[in-house]
């Protein structure tokens, strides 16, 4: 019986000792991040297709990183600018109404301001500076959006000029070789799928961003359309009050 409770001991600390060794040899394969990962089959995928898919990566990025700091510097309290200005001009100090519009940011504050500088030339010159430098902050609300289109299809597009790169290496292996068999094709099939898989991932990426910065341009605009007009309803105010 002892002879039996020995050879299961024995058994159970061979058992132990083979998991612990496995365990260890298989450890460098768990501490395998996702960046090291990323970076063999980065090598593996051409470096020179895949440096400028990644080029496209950073560069758009940058851009949406400016312009999601523009935008969210840009989307101030319209209701608070406009209750002040109102306020200002309840009691028909215009300077204090110009004051307030100039002391804050944002897109809405400058047509603000530009349409109180011209609040004495009548409510159709306030309309018409509205309108028209409301444009003009539109369009700076725009700005750099169209490169970050341009990097959403420039990277698949170059993942699939790496595809096609890899396809002409495939075959300049078979012709080389005289086979077709899966070894001499798989060196230029696997970068050919790298590369596409890389400019999809990094045009998915991008497009995210785009749509996030296009919701916020969206909602800044119909903000600035509906203080412009409020602010004309409160110029209307100011001259039937004060310019009889």
């Amino acid at each position: 019986m002892k002879k039996v409770f020995t050879k299961a001991f024995l058994g159970l600390c061979a058992l132990g000792t083979s998991v612990v060794a496995f365990a260890q040899d298989t450890a460098p394969v768990v501490e395998q991040s996702f960046h090291q990962a990323l970076k063999i089959k980065f090598i593996e995928g051409s470096a020179d297709f895949m440096s400028t898919v990644a080029i496209a990566l950073i560069l758009g990025l940058a851009f949406v990183l400016e312009r999601i700091i523009y935008l969210n510097l840009a989307d101030t309290n319209s209701e608070k600018l406009l209750k002040g200005i109102e306020a200002a001009l309840d009691k028909g100090d215009v300077e204090a109404a110009k004051a307030i519009a100039r002391d804050t940011r944002g897109p809405i504050a400058s047509i603000a301001y530009q349409g109180l500088m011209r609040i004495d030339q009548g409510i159709d010159v306030v309309e018409k500076s509205i309108v028209s430098y409301g444009g003009v902050q539109g369009g700076l609300l725009e700005k750099n959006l169209s490169w970050i289109t341009l990097f959403i299809a420039m990277a698949p597009s170059l993942g699939f000029l790496g595809t096609v790169v890899g396809m002409i290496m495939a075959f300049d292996k078979i012709e080389q070789v005289g086979d077709i068999s899966p070894t001499v094709v798989a060196g230029g099939m696997k970068v050919a799928l790298i590369t596409t898989v890389g400019g999809l991932v990094v045009a998915l990426i991008l497009q995210v961003f785009y749509n996030y910065l296009l919701s916020k341009l969206e909602s800044i605009l119909n903000k600035m359309e509906d203080a412009s007009i409020t602010l004309l309803d409160l110029v209307i105010k100011y001259d039937v009050k004060y310019k009889k």
